[in-house]
């Protein structure tokens, strides 16, 4: 992701950093605890490993996360949020809750018992 020089307002910025299916999720997958690229690619149904290098590279170059490598063979390397990154993962976690209220107006409480968010 590439910033651009003229935006409308900051938010079109901040939507951009998070637009797309997977990088949301990423991040509150990182929210829970700092994972690896194959820890990442199990907890997300779905991404291919390609979408998700190119996700975590675009959140890497904005800051929103960080990458530590570990020394040994084999190669390791660990995600984990920065303090920007935990200050997106509030404004998810406000989404989600939307989104949860949005799932129960229409029925959706099996659903939402069965992923665990409600009892």
């Amino acid at each position: 992701m590439k910033i651009r020089e003229n935006y409308t307002c900051p938010l079109e910025l901040t939507h951009d950093i998070t637009r797309g299916k997977w990088k949301p999720i990423i991040l509150w997958q990182l929210g829970k605890r700092p994972s690896t690229l194959a820890q990442l690619e199990r907890d997300i149904n779905g991404v291919t490993q390609k979408m998700l290098l190119e996700h975590l590279n675009e959140l890497l170059h904005v800051g929103a996360i960080a990458k530590h490598t570990f020394e040994g063979y084999p190669l390791k390397a660990e995600y984990r949020l920065t303090e920007r990154g935990n200050r997106l993962l509030e404004a998810i976690a406000i989404m989600q809750e939307v989104g949860i209220d949005l799932m129960k107006e229409n029925g959706m409480d099996d659903i939402l018992r069965e992923k665990g968010f409600i009892d």
